[in-house]
């Protein structure tokens, strides 16, 4: 049978093998037990998983090209022979797959990165496609970690007869689906179409009206178009559709989750006019701008209303989100409540208590800073002032987490940099009072669709403007050749009395690359890759001999990170190595320059929120993104992107574009979204749509009970289930 059709077997067989989308995949045939295994590394266990486990690729033969006709710098996919399969080793822990592929045209050259593997998957004499970007170098046409199909194979395999012996016809549509050792995507292909056989006409869970509003195709025409399709667009079609899906069922969970985690916890509703407010907002050493004044008031309303506030406050860095904060506090303690500021590191709490603390004093608010360095005795004072309620705000780390942390009437948790924290810590603070009002911020710009897609129904103001522009920022790109211009710039600016950043993507040499943010290859380089201990060593003892060096990551103890960050601060050392443990919070006016290490091997919200370390005085700031990206490549388009624009939002968008929502942020969240069918950027519309019919759906029937959105209950629990466990549901 050709792989592009689902087969129809006869009555008798069909019967037999009939099943449900919960039945275990063994159900199915070709399913035998070594198979099931391998399945199961892809996280598929029940029928519903598979099908839901769409391609990732198409290979559309009706586009094939011949190899010496395939356009440079166009897409294309070739079919063609394997004349040659060489392993190079150009550098330890870098092993490079190149095969040779000929036709009756001439020869191409596809290369395979860090994918050993491949040498085992793909023989001489093999006829396969590829399908990727055609790029030409040293005579050849060539395709740099392409796509590749096993057409038919040389080697005899008696375990994987599946493979087809035939090349697809010109109109073949060919599907490539997720695939592990032991099932190839040809099995993949035919177990999946023994599984849509089996399962019939699926019963669809989304309401028909949904399905007709958005003009939808219905379920089971959705699976058998995205895993067997009659054209692209109809692939295309199927995909939305199953989509938003998923989408739908993140925001049903989402609002679920939220309404679980604040049932029987009643509101309260703050004093917002009180005295130390108005205080507090004298003492400031600035008066409020239009956008903080607006922030403020947002989120003073929210505090003051009969609900439990849910809000998010986005600001770039320098827009003064700490003072916004910091009204906030006044209000819990002009309430006669209590405060916590979480931040993720003890640097950035010390920080904060550093600046908000003494406005908090000349109000006569009480406050205090826990942190893993906090002396034992220091600390059990703390808890009693809380305990008793003697002391309004506490700042600190994940050690207000602790079960000795007890609050008397704990009513508003302010969470920085919150996606560096799981939304079970979020939820640990917040179950520590009742009717907890959170405000969640971030310096990261967060595209809507994002924020929706971590948050479900969370408010957001945002501050888009700084009240003290600072003397800016220049970004300029150098490649390691000339990275003695950078280190020139470094030296001038500490004998002028400033200070400097060197950052690099690792901590040590001997770190997996693995370790690092998940930018795509294609706009990254290979080559050497810089670690923070090995440029401390080297240049505090060569280029930098003369000047005061200090090294700082994440790996060292809390109070040896608050001595490095204490002396940088004070001047006692003038140039610090570190990875991006400085990536948020840590504020040095007096450092106007920084070298970022193989920058192209960084996000770029992760490469805003570096540069944003400089330049925040009265000096202006220089920062140079090393990196051997090439002219014209994606690496250094995508870097020449920081060099032309310092806004955060943009950035942020373009870096959702490129990695999607997992790693925007540079983490992912515990039981956060992994979206295995959805793209953030492409489906910004389908993520608006389901959003307001979640919000519909839940304002109705909020449990999901009645009978015409049970099966979308039931569906939503199934998919994001882990929401609820975090919260001791089932």
């Amino acid at each position: 049978m050709s792989e592009s059709k689902v087969s129809i077997a006869p009555a008798s067989e069909r019967v037999a093998h009939t099943c449900s989308l919960v039945d275990s995949v063994t159900r199915l045939r070709y399913v035998n037990a070594n198979r099931a295994e391998a399945l199961e590394r892809l996280g598929i266990l029940r029928v519903r998983d598979l099908l839901l486990n769409v391609p990732h690729r198409y290979l559309d033969f009706s586009h094939r090209m011949q190899i010496a006709f395939a356009q440079i710098g166009e897409d294309a996919t070739i079919t063609g022979r394997v004349a040659s399969v060489k392993t190079k080793r150009p550098r330890p822990k870098m092993v490079i797959i190149e095969i040779e592929v000929v036709d009756d045209t001439g020869v191409l050259t596809a290369s395979f990165f860090r994918q050993p593997w491949i040498a085992e998957q793909i023989h001489v004499d093999d006829e396969v496609a590829l399908s990727g970007k055609v790029l030409f170098a040293y005579g050849y046409r060539q395709m740099k970690s392409p796509f590749y199909e096993v057409l038919s194979t040389a080697k005899s395999d008696s375990n994987d007869e599946a493979r087809s012996k035939e090349i697809p016809s010109k109109a073949a549509i060919l599907p490539v689906h997720p695939a592990t050792e032991g099932v190839s995507p040809a099995w993949m292909r035919r177990i999946m179409s023994a599984a849509l056989v089996d399962t019939g006409s699926v019963c669809d869970w989304l309401p028909s009206e949904l399905v007709t509003k958005h003009h939808l195709m219905s379920l089971s025409s959705a699976l058998r178009e995205v895993h067997f399709p009659s054209s692209l667009d109809a692939a295309e079609q199927a995909r939305r559709r199953l989509a938003f899906d998923e989408l739908l069922s993140l925001q049903l969970a989402l609002l679920a989750r939220r309404n679980l985690e604040l049932a029987g916890h009643k509101p309260f509703e703050h004093v917002i006019d009180g005295p130390k407010v108005k205080a507090l907002i004298e003492a400031l050493p600035f008066a409020l701008t239009d956008e903080q004044n607006h922030a403020a008031q947002e989120i003073l309303s929210d505090m003051a209303a009969p609900r439990i506030m849910n809000r998010l406050l986005l600001g770039d860095v320098g827009t003064g989100k700490t003072a916004v904060a910091a009204v906030a506090l006044a209000v819990a303690a002009d309430s006669s409540t209590q405060a916590a500021v979480m931040a993720p590191t003890s640097v950035l709490a010390q920080q904060y208590a550093q600046k908000i603390g003494p406005l908090l004093s000349l109000v006569g608010i009480t406050w205090a800073l826990i942190t893993g360095s906090t002396s034992e005795e220091e600390r059990q004072q703390i808890e009693l002032c809380l305990a008793d309620g003697s002391l309004s705000v506490v700042f600190g780390t994940t050690a207000l987490l602790s079960d000795r942390v007890v609050f008397k009437q704990l009513t508003l948790a302010v969470v920085d940099e919150q996606h560096r924290f799981g939304v079970d810590q979020r939820t640990a603070l917040r179950k520590k009072g009742q009717g907890v009002d959170l405000l969640a911020m971030s310096a990261t710009p967060i595209p809507r669709t994002l924020a929706l897609s971590l948050y479900g129904d969370v408010d957001t103001s945002r501050i888009t403007k700084r009240p003290k522009a600072g003397a800016g920022v220049t970004t300029k790109l150098c490649v390691p050749e000339n990275l003695d211009q950078a280190y020139a710039a470094v030296a001038e600016a500490v004998q002028a009395g400033h200070q400097a950043y060197l950052v690099c993507p690792l901590i040590d040499p001997s770190d997996s690359e693995e370790e690092l943010e998940d930018v795509p290859e294609a706009a990254r380089t290979n080559g050497k890759l810089y670690s923070a201990t090995r440029v401390y060593e080297e240049l505090s003892k060569t280029v930098f001999k003369d000047f005061t060096c200090d090294l700082l990551t994440g790996r060292l103890p809390e109070t040896q990170k608050d001595q490095v960050m204490e002396k940088f601060r004070a001047n006692k050392t003038q140039i610090l190595v570190s990875t991006t443990v400085i990536e948020v919070g840590v504020d040095v006016p007096n450092a106007t320059v920084m070298i970022v290490f193989n920058a192209d091997r960084f996000g770029l919200a992760t490469l805003h929120q570096l540069r944003g370390r400089v330049g925040r005085g009265d000096f202006p700031g220089t920062v140079y993104l090393a990196s051997n990206a090439k002219r014209g490549s994606t690496a250094r388009k995508r870097l020449a992107a920081l060099e032309q624009t310092s806004d955060g939002a943009r950035l942020a968008e373009l870096d959702l574009e490129l990695r999607h929502e997992g790693e925007t942020l540079g983490y992912r969240q515990s039981g956060g979204t992994t979206l295995k069918i959805s793209d953030l950027y492409a489906d910004a519309d389908l993520i608006e749509a389901a959003h307001m019919d979640a919000l519909a759906i839940t304002a109705q029937d909020p449990n999901l009970t009645s009978d015409a959105y049970a099966t979308l209950g039931i569906e939503a629990k199934d998919r994001f289930g882990i929401y609820f466990e975090e919260l001791g549901y089932k």
